[in-house]
């Protein structure tokens, strides 16, 4: 009489190593993610907040200007609140504290801001010629030191 269960296939060798390449693959994937957030973690963001912070005050004072919203009790908090942080570039970059280029960046900028905190502008296009200057003084850093 012949065996009535049907013989048990075997997993081919091939399935099993596709098997282990894609557990290979995800364990890599997982380890390359850990690996970049640990990188990720050891640097400091204080100067990227920094420079995103007052990009976003310039921007915000540029659209206050589209709007034409340009009074100073509209305008001068966004200069004060850049002001106070440009008190904070040496901190932010350690390393070009002593760079004279940069001190002198540093200081027309802030220089800019006090000129425009001490005779807020009036109206939209004086508003203008502030975030000119301002821009000015970024684009000067940037171009040194980015």
């Amino acid at each position: 009489m012949s065996d009535p269960t049907p013989p048990v296939r075997s997993q081919s060798k091939a399935s099993r190593y596709l098997i282990v390449l894609i557990l290979g693959l995800l364990i890599g994937v997982v380890a390359t993610v850990m690996a970049m957030r640990a990188i990720q973690e050891r640097k400091d963001h204080f100067p990227d907040s920094l420079m995103t912070v007052l990009a976003k005050q310039s921007q915000l004072l540029r659209e206050s200007q589209q709007q034409n919203r340009c009074a100073p009790n509209e305008v001068t908090p966004r200069m004060q609140t850049m002001r106070a942080l440009s008190n904070d570039m040496d901190l932010a970059f350690p390393a070009l504290k002593d760079d004279a280029r940069f001190q002198r960046h540093a200081s027309q900028f802030r220089a800019t801001l006090n000129e425009a905190l001490s005779n807020p502008p009036a109206d939209c296009a004086a508003l203008a010629v502030s975030l000119q200057k301002l821009g000015e003084d970024c684009k000067a850093c940037h171009q040194d030191f980015r």
